[in-house]
């Protein structure tokens, strides 16, 4: 039997199992009959909580993730307070002086329940997760879930310091998806993944939460974002309201003496950051009367015209031309491997000029050029300037090599520009991952590579500048008028976002130096698109404020740049007074915060929250 044929009968089986979870489907559920397998319960308390697992503050500040007993097999219940850990760290800034817990949000313990299960969207090829955390504290007189999804492409645990740290404390039940990305990786060569629980096992397992349509032979690792074939990003929004579903069914069954809970009867609100910013934009346009506000941070949101560009378009630029621009820029925020990359950058703009995509005889009149091209596409100078935290960690890169397979609908081995993932050698010469590597990438991974022991392989290479050749490829399959390029572009144009449901609350919040999203590409088309369709969309664009409150630790960034997180969360509880009667939606504002220097604390006047 190949392996294809392997997954069609898992998948067919695990749909009929799924089927079972189709009664019973909640007044205003999408027509889209919604499917959930897989699906699990625990309970958290004494040692443990909802929240941070158990680990508080100080075991969340832990510059080690919490250890596994048995690094080959850690138990569940361990890779589960390690992706906590992970993900309160990749998300918000805990470090001494940064205001979290003091000045904003909380951290305080939450005992309840959590339920697990995987939701699988009409026609997609493989599932999603989905998960709801029910706190102890839950007023069932009071009905209130909180709907989200994990930012960038991280794992079931993604929004956790978003949507978790503020529905939870407050007695609200909290949704989650990952939006059919995540880190369930598939390890190629001994055909395992992971379970529902995030334990790995063997393809014949079946119950896996990614199995990749993949040629017998294949090597290497497989990346649900890269290699799913459903272009997600193009169902976010179904993703979002499938979690929803998913709140409503799971607390009909957790609590059946107050059933049933419809979107009738419970108050629904979404809030999203980065890539879960734009999920629930993406969710506030669909049709029903089924959500009651949204709030949406920095989001990768993408419209046609007020200056809109979609994420791939910029992030291939930024690839390309950013290493050379921002030479031309003194007093940089320093990024950890600075001074390493600055050869690099000088080479990129050599190489541009010799390819014709910069002008200038030197180093100096290159970058300018770049430069120059960066800010007439639309960049500010902040964005450029905060984008080198990107271009330090090679992300660019990996974000369109990854986006690019997944607006494609390549599979494993289709990459039109040869890229792939594999456990590597310190020479990147790759290899096959350790027992010890493919036990942490649930738990650890961002859900897009390099990271937590997978790296990005690509072919063919050329030196001196290695990467050109791989990113003028993936250039072209936004520029170009081949088969791939129109299969890219294809998938770029089925993310489009429109205006949000008439009515319906919804608040932006984006930071005026976003160097990985920038605001003129993203919030700032969006508001305006949904404005002239007449709807009332408010605004806050924050000064001093980039694209990861989790890099705050980071010295130089916590002496420029202030943490969004306090203003999204500002932002939900406006929205919450007002739909309790208590006030009226945000005014639009333009924030004049005030960094806060060198070992400075954060402090109140630092942020000058609107009034």
């Amino acid at each position: 039997m190949t392996t294809t044929s392997i997954i069609g009968t898992l998948c067919t089986a695990a749909l009929a199992v799924g089927l079972v979870a189709c009664a019973g489907a909640p007044r205003n559920a999408s027509p889209e009959a919604a499917v959930f397998t897989a699906q699990r319960s625990s309970e958290h308390r004494g040692q443990d909580d909802l929240l941070t697992a158990g680990l508080g503050l100080d075991g969340l500040r832990a510059m080690t993730p919490p250890a596994f007993a048995d690094p080959a097999q850690p138990t569940a219940a361990e890779l589960r307070r390690r992706a906590v850990w992970s993900n309160w760290r990749g998300i918000a800034d805990l470090a001494p002086g940064g205001g979290y817990g003091e000045l904003f949000g909380s951290l305080a313990a939450v005992p309840g329940r959590e339920f697990h299960g995987y939701a699988r969207l009409p026609g997609a090829s493989q599932p999603h997760r989905v998960m709801l955390q029910l706190p102890d504290a839950f007023d069932a007189g009071r009905r209130c879930v909180v709907v989200t999804a994990s930012s960038g492409s991280r794992g079931i645990y993604g929004a956790i310091a978003v949507a978790g740290a503020w529905g939870l404390p407050k007695g609200c039940a909290v949704a989650y998806t990952d939006k059919g990305a995540g880190t369930d990786y598939f390890d190629l060569d001994d055909h395992t993944g992971v379970h529902a629980d995030g334990t790995r096992g063997a393809l014949a397992a079946g119950e896996l939460a990614f199995i990749p349509d993949a040629p017998v032979g294949a090597s290497g690792i497989a990346v649900k974002h890269a290699h799913s074939k459903d272009n997600p990003e193009a169902d976010w929004g179904r993703h979002v309201r499938q979690a929803a579903e998913f709140a409503l069914r799971t607390l009909d069954q957790a609590l059946p003496a107050a059933a049933p809970f419809t979107f009738d009867n419970t108050r629904v609100i979404a809030v999203g950051l980065s890539n879960g910013g734009g999920a629930v934009l993406r969710a506030a346009e669909l049709e029903g009367d089924w959500l009651d506000a949204v709030v949406a941070g920095e989001p990768n949101v993408f419209v046609e015209g007020h200056g809109g560009r979609s994420l791939y378009d910029y992030t291939t630029e930024a690839a390309l031309l950013m290493p050379c621009a921002q030479l031309h820029l003194d007093g940089l925020p320093q990024p950890p491997l600075r001074a390493q990359a600055g050869a690099s950058w000088l080479l990129r703009c050599g190489s541009l000029q010799a390819a014709g995509l910069v002008e200038g005889a030197d180093p100096a009149a290159q970058s300018r050029s770049a430069y120059e091209r960066m800010i007439a596409g639309g960049w500010s100078e902040g964005a450029i300037r905060a984008g080198v935290l990107s271009t330090g960690f090679d992300l660019w890169r990996a974000v369109a090599a990854t986006y690019a397979s997944a607006y494609g609908r390549y599979g494993v081995g289709e990459h039109p520009c040869g890229f792939a993932f594999s456990a590597q050698n310190p020479d990147v010469s790759v290899r096959a991952a350790t027992p010890a590597e493919q036990a942490a990438w649930w738990s650890d991974a961002s859900g897009i590579p390099p990271g937590a022991g997978v790296g990005l392989t690509e072919m063919p290479v050329a030196l001196p500048d290695a990467t050109l050749p791989g990113l003028r490829c993936l250039r072209a399959l936004h520029d170009g008028d081949d088969a791939n390029a129109g299969r890219v572009r294809a998938g770029i144009g089925a993310t489009r976002a429109a205006p949000p449901r008439v009515g319906l609350p919804v608040v932006v919040v984006h930071g005026s130096d976003d160097g990985l999203v920038p605001m003129a590409f993203s919030s700032t088309p969006y508001v305006a698109a949904s404005r002239a369709a007449g709807r009332d969309v408010r605004y806050w664009q924050v000064r001093n404020a980039q694209h990861f409150d989790g890099f705050l630790g980071l010295p130089d960034y916590a002496a420029r740049y202030l943490p969004l997180l306090p203003y999204v969360y500002a932002a939900l509880d406006r929205v919450e007074a007002h739909l309790d009667g208590h006030g009226q939606l945000p005014s639009d504002a333009v924030i004049q915060t005030r960094p806060r220097g060198p070992g400075t604390p954060l402090a109140a006047d630092h942020l000058a929250m609107p009034d």
